[in-house]
């Protein structure tokens, strides 16, 4: 079936036949190859160019193969009569070979036949393009398969030389950079055979321990994970300051004065180290608490429950509330329009008569003082001959009384204001023919003496312990005093028509501070240092229990509604109550750096007010609605200053006016101001 080149050179063309050098031969098994006889061909190709064949880009290879045996070797088939199956399942059967002879003469007579390749595998022949061809011939020769690609193109010089200078070395670079290394091609095979055979042996990996750190560093993250917690980081301790240095510069060292001072502190407050100073670090001693402190932190690592709180991105200006406006919340007290000079010593207490007319006064000085709201004159003075803790004006329009409590006890004195009827009816309540003795039980002590005070045309309740409050009941006849001591009779009910006095506890669970009436029901407040407990006077049994959360309860005010309580601390805390909602503070104010003194409530309007020895008094306005769904409003409105510390005390009292909105302060400068709008 081959066919020679020498045997077509009289019939082809030069266009017919792409070969300028070579020629096709056939081999003893009858299958077609070419030879090469130019300058690039050498050796002659012995094995069949079948695959050539297979991989040519002819139009036919794309036609589907008609024999569909697949991948089965064709040697199977070689005793066969058949090659194979079709697509329909049907025997594809052999062709008779023609001879040598045959073959001959078809190629002599067909100028074509030279780009016929049989098909081994379907058993056929297959005719080849001229392109085909050509690119065969050009493949041959070691050429490109196309004509134009241009393998060898113009040097493109893409390297700057400007400023660069020369290069360290113009050597070219050897050909074994770019060829892999036999050397090590033969150490890498020794190294993977000693590996294989035992030769080499690696550390095993170690085994990761079941353990883990509770409070682990950031790392131990996805162990923590892993075991199913969530990682949270233990809190860092503080580190040291210029305080804790063995050498501190000379401010951080108290001196002697401080230290000393330290102890009539609170035990929070008071600092934990004091620092010290020595020459050289060898002469710093053993820490004495280290050992102490150390066992805490474990304790606190180990004890302390801990949460993840979620951060959230929020404009910390949307979440201050929306107050009015202070010109909306007006008339409030907020300039000094009057003030009442004529003490010579700190003025403790004050008071507002129940029409607004008067105002009375005492002080450390030993007098008691009646002043006139409108003009600021004094009409009326008493010399007690004591320091006057606390002075309380009747609420009762028709009895002009005032109870005062002087040193260790309380004196009850006719204003002697108003009209002749009003004063005589008052010194009626307060005329006393003889010893009132309450609680006479046998031998035991009675808790209140009833005297007749014959200087001031008053009474004298003499009091078995020193007396700190005195308060008003809202229809004028009863009063309650507080004795601080521990037994029963520390809080006192008094009676002024029958002259008597009886204890309504049997025992308080703290130490009595201050004791107020319900405005409008018969219930009584008893605020202790912690606490403010709420009775029933009519069942006689404890109705609510408050807690205030501060250190100290210093006061206490009850709103004219009689739902809400304000609270007083010493540490310059406020405290608002509402007492249907919780026993808790609805909200707590932290508006003074000192103590306060008196914490007091507006009968008409939605004021409220504070005292404390910075020498301030603030004006909170509070509202309260009659919506229960609603919660009160506090907005404060304005501070007022004006009066001068003395011994470390400023604002010792205040008190609203009645009907207006004024505000009236007692200082610690022998002064009495009055606020208004």
């Amino acid at each position: 079936m081959g066919h020679s080149d020498g045997d077509h050179d009289s019939d082809l063309s030069a266009d017919d036949s792409p070969w300028s050098e070579g020629s096709w031969s056939d081999d003893d098994e009858g299958s077609l190859s070419f030879e090469g006889s130019g300058e690039g061909s050498d050796a002659e190709s012995d094995e069949p160019d079948a695959a050539a064949a297979e991989e040519s880009d002819s139009s036919e290879d794309e036609v589907a193969p008609r024999n569909t045996v697949g991948d089965v070797p064709l040697e199977w088939y070689k005793n066969e009569e058949h090659i194979g199956y079709d697509i329909t399942g049907s025997k594809i059967k052999k062709r008779d070979r023609e001879g040598r002879i045959e073959a001959y003469l078809r190629n002599a007579d067909d100028a074509k036949n030279w780009r016929k390749i049989y098909d081994e595998y379907n058993d056929e022949e297959v005719q080849i393009t001229k392109e085909e061809a050509k690119i065969i011939s050009r493949l041959l020769k070691g050429k490109t398969p196309h004509t134009n690609v241009d393998p060898y193109p113009d040097y493109v010089d893409w390297f700057e030389y400007d400023g660069k200078g020369h290069p360290l070395s113009s050597t070219p670079e050897p050909k074994r950079r770019f060829v892999p290394s036999k050397w090590e091609q033969k150490k890498v095979v020794k190294l993977v055979r000693a590996i294989r055979k035992g030769w080499i042996k690696f550390d095993k990996p170690k085994e990761e321990p079941n353990f883990y750190l509770l409070w682990g560093d950031e790392t131990d993250t996805a162990d923590n994970k892993r075991q199913g917690l969530s990682y949270i980081p233990a809190p860092k301790p503080n580190l040291p300051g210029h305080e804790e240095s063995y050498n501190p510069s000379v401010e951080y060292i108290p001196t002697q004065e401080e230290i000393d001072s330290y102890q009539l502190m609170y035990e929070e407050d008071r600092p934990k180290f004091i620092p010290r100073r020595f020459d050289c670090l060898r002469s710093v001693p053993a820490y004495e608490k280290a050992l102490r402190e150390g066992f805490d932190r474990c304790l606190d690592l180990y004890l302390c429950p801990r949460t993840r709180k979620k951060r959230i991105n929020i404009d910390p200006e949307s979440l201050k509330p929306k107050l009015p406006s202070k010109k909306d919340l007006r008339p409030y007290p907020r300039m000094c329009y009057l003030q009442f000079k004529g003490h010579n010593g700190p003025v403790k207490s004050l008071s507002v008569e129940a029409t607004g007319q008067w105002i009375a006064s005492g002080s450390s000085d030993g007098s008691i003082r009646v002043w006139e709201v409108e003009t600021g004159r004094c009409i009326k003075v008493w010399n007690v001959g004591g320091i006057v803790h606390r002075i309380v004006w009747n609420p009762s329009p028709d009895r002009h009384i005032l109870a005062a409590v002087v040193d260790h006890d309380l004196l009850l004195l006719n204003a002697e204001v108003g009209d002749e009827e009003v004063q005589m009816k008052t010194k009626g309540l307060l005329q006393i023919e003889e010893l009132a003795l309450e609680e006479d039980t046998g031998d035991k002590k009675p808790a209140v003496k009833w005297v007749k005070h014959e200087r001031f045309d008053g009474i004298m309740l003499i009091h078995h312990k020193a007396v700190s409050t005195v308060e008003w009941h809202f229809k004028g006849d009863y009063f309650t005093t507080v004795v601080p001591s521990g037994d029963s009779r520390a809080v006192l009910l008094h009676q002024v028509s029958k002259k008597h006095s009886h204890h309504p506890f049997r025992k308080l669970p703290g130490l009595p501070i201050a004791a107020v009436f319900h405005p409008s029901q018969k219930m009584f407040f008893v605020a202790t240092k912690k606490f403010v407990q709420v009775y029933d006077l009519q069942k006689a049994q404890l109705v609510k229990k408050l807690e205030s959360g501060v250190r100290e309860i210093s006061s206490i005010s009850i709103h004219p509604g009689g739902d809400n309580v304000i609270v007083g601390s010493k540490d310059g805390k406020l405290c608002w109550f509402d007492t249907d909602l919780s026993t808790r503070p609805y909200k707590t104010l932290k508006t003074h750096s000192k103590d306060i003194t008196n914490v007091t409530f507006h009968r008409k309007y939605p004021l409220f007010a504070s005292a404390s020895e910075d020498c301030t008094a603030y004006v909170f306005h509070g509202m309260v609605y009659s919506d229960l769904n609603q919660n009160p409003l506090i907005v404060p409105l304005e501070i007022l200053r004006g009066h001068l510390s003395s011994d470390g005390r400023g604002v010792l009292d205040c008190k609203f006016h009645p009907r207006q909105p004024w505000l009236f302060t007692a200082g610690a400068d022998c002064v009495i101001r009055l606020y208004c709008d």
